[in-house]
């Protein structure tokens, strides 16, 4: 009955959105290198912050003292992107928050605690560059969710019968966010994109589980659980290398949607 009335209030909350949107003309208008021709309402995975509060609220006592620094965190992240959906920003502003919010997610998965302080600059760098591979590959109906959702299977998978290292509901929630959100987006001619407060959000997510994976086993084998996902993004770059096409043009492509 729980996730019952969690994905009812999913549906409520992105339907509320789908009208701020219209409203508002928060849209993605399709350029050149655009896998869409249409244009589109940006900013669906707003439903992935929400599914965090609303995880929060009806958790509260096993969550508060637990996930609070990883909520922030997201929070944070969330925030900036929906406001660079809406308004573009300075990329000194969006990595000055990119930054708290990875250092915050490092803090939470007790990463700072169990290596030297000679390694953190690494993961910095790794968790960075996968939040922008999220946000590099939105525009194409379904990828981010549907990669997503299989990722966040495995790991249910993982915690139920290999190691328990997080709350079942750490991991069930986002998957009821991701199902909801195909439902608007893998389809034919979506009704919505992520935009960057969706790819950043559920990015966030999964890099914080997967952290949290491998600082329980010490096994960085299960990095791998990214492979197909960053293998879809190293070839897409090939492709536009191939096109001639300058990937560093604007600084802000690399944090913004196709």
């Amino acid at each position: 009955m729980e996730f019952l009335i969690v994905t009812i209030l999913l549906f409520i909350s992105i339907l509320i959105y789908f009208k701020i949107a219209d409203k508002y003309n928060i849209i993605d208008k399709p350029n050149h290198r655009s896998a869409h021709t249409q244009i589109t309402l940006r900013g669906g995975g707003v439903i992935f912050p929400i599914t965090f509060i609303i995880f929060c609220l009806i958790n509260f006592k096993e969550t508060i003292h637990e996930y609070w620094v990883f909520g922030l965190g997201l929070l944070l992240i969330c925030v900036i992107s929906f406001i660079d959906d809406i308004k573009t920003l300075s990329n000194r502003i969006r990595i000055s928050v990119h930054f708290i919010s990875v250092m915050l997610l490092l803090y939470f998965t007790h990463t700072f605690n169990l290596f030297p302080v000679e390694a953190w600059p690494i993961f910095f760098i790794m968790i960075i560059g996968t939040l922008n591979a999220y946000n590099f590959m939105d525009g194409i109906n379904g990828m981010t969710g549907i990669y997503s959702l299989i990722t966040l299977l495995t790991l249910f998978f993982i915690n139920k019968d290999i190691i328990h290292f997080t709350h079942d509901n750490f991991i069930i929630y986002p998957i009821l966010a991701s199902l909801v959100f195909l439902f608007f987006n893998f389809r034919k001619k979506a009704k919505c994109f992520a935009g960057d407060v969706g790819s950043m959000g559920i990015g966030f997510w999964v890099i914080a589980l997967i952290t949290l994976l491998i600082m329980k086993t010490q096994d960085y084998k299960y990095i791998l659980l990214l492979t197909v996902y960053g293998m879809e993004v190293v070839l897409t770059i090939v492709e536009r290398l191939l096109l001639k096409e300058n990937i560093l043009k604007h600084t802000e492509d690399i944090y913004t949607s196709f």
